[in-house]
């Protein structure tokens, strides 16, 4: 009988590395110092004041300036408003992208102009005869038929809408001068009497400034008030001259920290169809003849 041989198994063990157990435990640890973190900021907060505890919640609870003009304005308009901001406040650009966004912003120092017409023209335009942004003014006209009864200074039903849409303008002002002109012409009032007709141009005015000051945030923002009845003349059609409530918010030469004010510009040009509107906005940038409108 033939002698069996032996079978010889050769049993190789590899040892890996300590990688080798894919890394979960990272994952897990990662989880725990999330958690200690927000432990011991919970526990912070716990021992603070009913002030900070406000701020943070604001924080947490409110976007971003940014986001804010995004979410507003559009991405075309609020990159040029980062543009303008990055070439005259470039610290407050960071510290912006982080503070909470103020829901009642300051129209005259959001730098750019176009977005104060944007802005103007979704909320005002349907009402406003005229609409106006220069460097330091925004001045809005309304007639007197959108406000008022004809001839007399009962409000119409769509007053406390149209005054709304003011307030989002005057409401967060600083360091500025409001110049309201309440005009109403002779023949639009009953017997055409010039006494009558001034009577009816203050009682407007007194209701639209009641309405303007409750709304002010700052005090250092000032109204100025004028009423005037003027003999109108016909219309073409046969109708008389409509009188109006103008608002005139310009800024004041100085602010309180005794700082000149920031003056609205514009750095948009024409879009060209052929681009996206970040390489329109780029090619407006790249393209831009001269800085004068960016400059303070």
């Amino acid at each position: 009988m033939a002698e069996k041989k032996a079978t010889i198994v050769i049993k190789k063990i590899t040892i890996g590395a300590a990688a080798g157990h894919g890394g979960s435990w990272k994952v897990a640890f990662a989880d725990f110092m999330t958690a200690m973190m927000a432990f011991f900021l919970l526990m912070w907060l716990l021992n603070q004041t009913p002030e900070i505890k406000k701020n943070v919640s604001d924080y947490f609870s409110t976007p971003s300036v940014i986001e804010y003009n995004f979410s507003n304005y559009g991405v075309e308009l609020t990159l040029e408003k980062l543009f303008l901001d990055l070439v005259n406040e470039p610290l407050k650009v960071l510290s912006d992208f982080m503070q909470p966004a103020d829901y009642t912003p300051n129209f005259l120092q959001m730098g750019s102009k176009n977005i104060v017409q944007a802005a103007l023209a979704e909320d005002i335009g349907e009402y406003a005869e005229g609409m106006d942004v220069q460097g330091d003014t925004i001045e809005i006209k309304l007639p007197e038929t959108k406000l008022f009864d004809d001839g007399s200074a009962t409000p119409k039903g769509q007053f406390a809408t149209i005054m709304d849409r003011l307030n989002k303008f005057t409401a967060g002002l600083e360091d500025a001068d409001i110049f309201v002109d309440s005009r109403v012409y002779t023949n639009s009032v009953k017997g055409q009497n010039t006494d009558l007709a001034q009577k009816v141009a203050e009682k407007r005015l007194d209701i639209v400034l009641g309405q303007l000051s409750s709304k002010l945030e700052h005090q250092s923002v000032d109204l100025h008030q004028r009423a005037e009845a003027h003999a109108g003349e016909r219309k073409a059609d046969g109708r008389p001259e409509e009188g109006y409530i103008k608002l005139t918010i310009k800024q004041k030469e100085l602010r309180s920290d005794g700082t000149k004010p920031r003056k609205l510009s514009q750095a948009l040009g024409k879009d060209d169809s052929s681009m996206n509107v970040y390489n329109n906005f780029v090619n407006k940038m790249t393209t831009k003849k001269t800085p004068k409108t960016i400059k303070k």
